[in-house]
C-alpha cells in the first residue's frame, strides 16, 4: 500500500502487503552462477509470484543477491493498482538504469500487472528496460532472458485462461521459516468498475485442490506454523478434476489444508463477500487451526456507490454477512477495504461508509482516496468529479474513525488470553517476542527461556493500543 493515497490501520508494519520495494533473498551459494535481484510492490501475490520467478531463474542457473550493482539480471515486480505504484516502479527503474551505465550487459525487467500495462511506453517510449513479464507468461523468462542477451526485447504479456504454476515449488525468498504464502487460484471475473485485475491478471482459475495440500503439507514438514491461501478473489476458488468426477470448493479447499496437522495454521486474503458463504464460515468454525479472521472489503457503505462500483451487493446485504460471521463465529475479527471519494459521492454518501465501520466494527482497514485508473469501467463511463481535498478530507475522516473503532476493538482484549505463534522478534527490543493471535492480531511480550519462534505460547493481553497489543506469557488457560 502506498503512503500518500493508502491508509493501513491497525497492524501496519506487520502486514506483507506494506513491504513496498522489499528485496526478496534466500541463502543460497552463487559461485559463479549469473546473479538475480529482484524487488516486488503491491499485494502479496506479487511477493508470491516473485518465488515462483525465482523458483524458474533458478532451475536456470541463476543465483540471488542483495546487491543490485552486482546484479545480472534486474527484475521489478509490479503493481498497478494505484497511480503512485506505477510512480515509485518508474522511479526505480531510473536507478537501475543509471547502474547499467556501468554494466552494459545487465539486464532490466519488469514483472507483472504494470509490465502488461504499460508495455510499449516501458519498451519503446521511456527505454527503461529490455524485458516485459506478465503475470501469466514467467514460464517463458528464460527465452525472453535470451532473446535480451541477443539485443532483442523480449515481451510476453498473454493472458492465459489455465495457467496456474502448480507444479512449480516457489523458493521461499526471505522467509522467516515459518510464515509461508501459498497461491490457490489467479485472476478475478467480478469487473468492479474502479480496478484493472480483471485486465491485468485476467480470468479466474484455481488450482488443483490436490498440488495446494502438497505444498501446504510441504511447508509444514519444514517447520512452517503459518500458511496464508492466495488469490485475487480466494474464496471464488473451485476446481474440478480432469475427469470431472471430483468438485472442491473454497470450504472443501480449507477443510483439506486444516486437516494437514493441527499445529499449521490456515488463514486467506482476499476475499469478495459475495462468496464468504455460511459453509465458509461454519468450515472456519469448525477447525480451530483455521484463524478467525475474515478480510471482507466494503470499498463503500451507500448502495448506490456499490452499484456505480459493480460489486453486486447492497448495504443491507454486507451487513447481513457481517452479521452471520460474528454470529456463526463470535470470536472473528473483520478488516476491510474503503474508498473515499468515488465518482459522484456526496456528503451523506460518504457518511454512509462512516457508519458502516461502527456497524461492522472492523479491527483494521485499507483506506485509499478514488484514484482513476486508464483501461477500467469507471474510467470509461464515469466522471471522476470529486476534488481532491474533497477527496483526502472524507479520506481521514474515515481513517479517524477506524482508529478509534481499532482502539476501542482491541482494547476488548485486554485481560483475554490468547494462542500466539511466536515469529521472531519484537520490533522494538531484542528482549521480546512477537507473534499473532488467531484474529491476526500482532501481539508483543516478553521472552521467557525455552521458547522460540516457530512455537506457540499462550499470551494474555496486558495493554492495546490501535495498532498492536501487548501481554505476558502465561499457563494454558
Amino acid at each position: 500500500m502506498y503512503d500518500d493515497n493508502v491508509t493501513l490501520f491497525g497492524i501496519k508494519k506487520e502486514i506483507d502487503e506494506t513491504k513496498q520495494g522489499q528485496v526478496l533473498y534466500y541463502d543460497q551459494a552463487n559461485n559463479g552462477l549469473r546473479k538475480f535481484y529482484i524487488e516486488s510492490y503491491g499485494c502479496a501475490m506479487n511477493f508470491s509470484d516473485s518465488e515462483i520467478v525465482a523458483s524458474i531463474l533458478a532451475g536456470e542457473g541463476y543465483g540471488p543477491t542483495k546487491d543490485m550493482e552486482e546484479a545480472d539480471l534486474i527484475l521489478v515486480n509490479t503493481c498497478s493498482i494505484r497511480e503512485k505504484a506505477e510512480d515509485t516502479v518508474r522511479n526505480r527503474l531510473r536507478v537501475f538504469n543509471s547502474l547499467k551505465t556501468k554494466k552494459p550487459d545487465m539486464l532490466i525487467g519488469v514483472l507483472g500487472c504494470m509490465a502488461e500495462r504499460l508495455k510499449a511506453k516501458l519498451l519503446e517510449q521511456e527505454k527503461l528496460v529490455d524485458i516485459v513479464v506478465g503475470p501469466d507468461a514467467y514460464r517463458d523468462l528464460p527465452n525472453l532472458i535470451a532473446k535480451a542477451d541477443d539485443g532483442e526485447k523480449g515481451i510476453n504479456v498473454l493472458l492465459s485462461r489455465e495457467e496456474t504454476y502448480a507444479d512449480i515449488s516457489p523458493l521461499r525468498l526471505d522467509s522467516n521459516g515459518i510464515v509461508g504464502f501459498i497461491s490457490i487460484m489467479r485472476g478475478c471475473d467480478n469487473m468492479c468498475s474502479f480496478c484493472v485485475v480483471p485486465f491485468t491478471r485476467g480470468r479466474e482459475r484455481s488450482r488443483d485442490a490436490y498440488s495446494i495440500v502438497s505444498e501446504a503439507s510441504d511447508l509444514y514438514s519444514r517447520g512452517f506454523r503459518d500458511v496464508t491461501l492466495l488469490g485475487q478473489n480466494v474464496d471464488s476458488y473451485k476446481w474440478t478434476s480432469p475427469d470431472e468426477t471430483e468438485h472442491v470448493n473454497f470450504a472443501q479447499l480449507l477443510e483439506r489444508v486444516a486437516l494437514i496437522h493441527p499445529d499449521l495454521r490456515v488463514r486467506f486474503s482476499t476475499s469478495h463477500p459475495k462468496d464468504i458463504t455460511d459453509e465458509v464460515l461454519h468450515t472456519m468454525a469448525k477447525y480451530e487451526n483455521i484463524c478467525k479472521y475474515i478480510h471482507l472489503p466494503v470499498q463503500s457503505g451507500n448502495s448506490r456507490i456499490l452499484d456505480l462500483m459493480n460489486r453486486t451487493y447492497d448495504r443491507e446485504w454486507y451487513m447481513e454477512r457481517v452479521a452471520s460471521i460474528y454470529r456463526i463465529i463470535p470470536d472473528c475479527a473483520i478488516s476491510s477495504d474503503m474508498i473515499a471519494g468515488f465518482c459522484t459521492e456526496t456528503e451523506e454518501e460518504h457518511q454512509d461508509t462512516i457508519s458502516m465501520i461502527k456497524y461492522a466494527r472492523y479491527s483494521m482497514s485499507y483506506m485509499f482516496f478514488y484514484s482513476e485508473r486508464p483501461g477500467t469501467l469507471a474510467a470509461k463511463k464515469l466522471a471522476d468529479d470529486i476534488p481532491e481535498e474533497i477527496k483526502k478530507r472524507r479520506l481521514q475522516e474515515i481513517v479517524d474513525t477506524q482508529m478509534k473503532m481499532s482502539l476501542d476493538v482491541n482494547l476488548l482484549d485486554v485481560d483475554k488470553t490468547f494462542k500466539v505463534l511466536i515469529e521472531g522478534d519484537s520490533r522494538r527490543s531484542d528482549q521480546e517476542f512477537k507473534g499473532r493471535n488467531s484474529q491476526n492480531k500482532m501481539i508483543n511480550f516478553p521472552k521467557k527461556d525455552g521458547l522460540k519462534a516457530g512455537e506457540y505460547t499462550w499470551v494474555k493481553v496486558t495493554d492495546a493500543t490501535s495498532g498492536s497489543l501487548r501481554g505476558e506469557i502465561v499457563d494454558k488457560p
